[in-house]
């Protein structure tokens, strides 16, 4: 593996669904072997493609050596979550390929023989993008239908149309209470014993958060996600919420979209979450990852990767979760589309009481299948496609 050299660097657009694209990176050495990682962010693919080409010329022609120092991200850098994507999927890439030169699964190549680790992962269905009957009952069949598959856990965005500026306050309240009728729809179809997670994205201000914490209370949710921004400017009022929900068994859980170890520091450092979100795509590959799992560790902070798109998002996820210290669940997106799986070459991830099972091959476990892929090239989406530019 010590001085192997990329030859190749293929970014790779692939439509899903009226809704969604996802965005895959291959890298390809002198050798012919390639890795896979994914970098998905929809709605900004062309920008994507842009950064990707320029990073191209100072990638291909290096070692593998070379390259993975390079490849890092920082919460200050000017691309944002367009820089960091192309870079994360690059290091899990290449990560993925010297995982397949060595014939180890990543996990193994990432942290040596010897360690400790999970065979399976508890995972969590995430049904919203597959419910399309937004109904209570459309919602609770959707549940339904995750419990008989399997899953111990099951996450909806239930808040559709809900912004806390809005001036309509009426029709605000009138969209959270239809949220909150198909969060109690859930628990009626489910029973007791399934936990369930609740998406906020950022729609609520402090009064709206606390008010809704309020409401969910006999829910009895597991956690409830992202209820507020979480920018700097609203650390304090985060911390606040926190500590008014330290007494219920609602766990606070976020920071999906921060960019490496630097931008997770104060959410678990300062007392903001129980549980941070740290996705693979955005965060810095696998490396960050796992340095991000370590100081949650010492914080006594859940790790829950956030992991709501693709096929290669979720086996490398499922690779950080094999080792990571603190781990509590991983997310996985369910329904969305049947080429989740057909592009995976049919590979799916064996599910028994409630976990995924790791595949125990070099790499990740997967190659893409070139022609799924060809079969659905880049489609543009409409605006309305994506969650609304104020959230966040």
């Amino acid at each position: 593996m010590k001085g192997m050299k990329v030859a190749g660097f293929e970014p790779l657009v692939f439509n899903v669904s009226e809704k969604t694209n996802w965005f895959f990176i291959r890298v390809t050495a002198e050798s012919g072997l390639t890795g896979i990682g994914e970098a998905s962010l929809n709605g900004y693919e062309p920008a994507q493609l842009a950064y990707a080409g320029n990073m191209r010329q100072e990638w291909v022609g290096r070692t593998v050596d070379e390259l993975l120092p390079m490849l890092k991200v920082y919460p200050h850098s000017p691309g944002g979550l367009i820089a960091s994507s192309i870079i994360s999927a690059t290091e899990q890439a290449v990560t993925d390929l010297c995982a397949k030169a060595a014939g180890v699964p990543v996990y193994q190549w990432l942290v040596g023989s010897g360690v400790a680790v999970r065979k399976s992962v508890r995972v969590y269905a995430n049904i919203n993008r597959g419910a399309r009957d937004r109904s209570p009952e459309g919602i609770a069949a959707a549940a339904r239908h995750a419990v008989a598959q399997g899953y111990g856990a099951v996450k909806i965005a239930p808040f559709d149309g809900v912004y806390w500026g809005d001036a309509n306050e009426p029709e605000k309240l009138r969209r959270t209470q239809a949220g909150i009728a198909r969060v109690r729809a859930i628990r009626e179809a489910v029973g007791p014993d399934i936990d369930i997670m609740v998406d906020c994205h950022w729609r609520f201000d402090e009064r709206g958060a606390r008010r809704l914490m309020h409401e969910l209370q006999g829910v009895r949710l597991y956690w409830i996600e992202c209820p507020v921004s979480e920018n700097a400017d609203s650390f304090a009022m985060l911390q606040r919420i926190h500590a008014g929900a330290l007494g219920s068994d609602m766990k606070l859980a976020g920071a999906e979209r921060q960019i490496g170890l630097g931008g997770f520091a104060p959410f678990v450092d300062d007392g903001l979450l129980d549980v941070v979100m740290p996705d693979v795509k955005y965060a810095g590959g696998y490396g960050e990852m796992l340095r991000i799992a370590a100081r949650c560790a010492e914080r006594g902070v859940h790790f829950a990767p956030h992991n709501p798109t693709g096929p290669v998002c979720n086996l490398a996820s499922m690779q950080i979760c094999a080792v990571a210290p603190a781990f509590l669940v991983l997310e996985h997106q369910l329904a969305e589309s049947p080429l989740f799986y057909d592009v995976a070459g049919g590979y799916r991830p064996k599910l028994v009481n409630g976990c995924f099972e790791l595949p125990e091959v070099p790499g990740i476990g997967i190659e893409l299948d070139d022609a799924v892929l060809r079969a659905h090239p880049y489609r543009r989406l409409p605006a309305n496609a994506n969650l609304d530019e104020r959230l966040g």
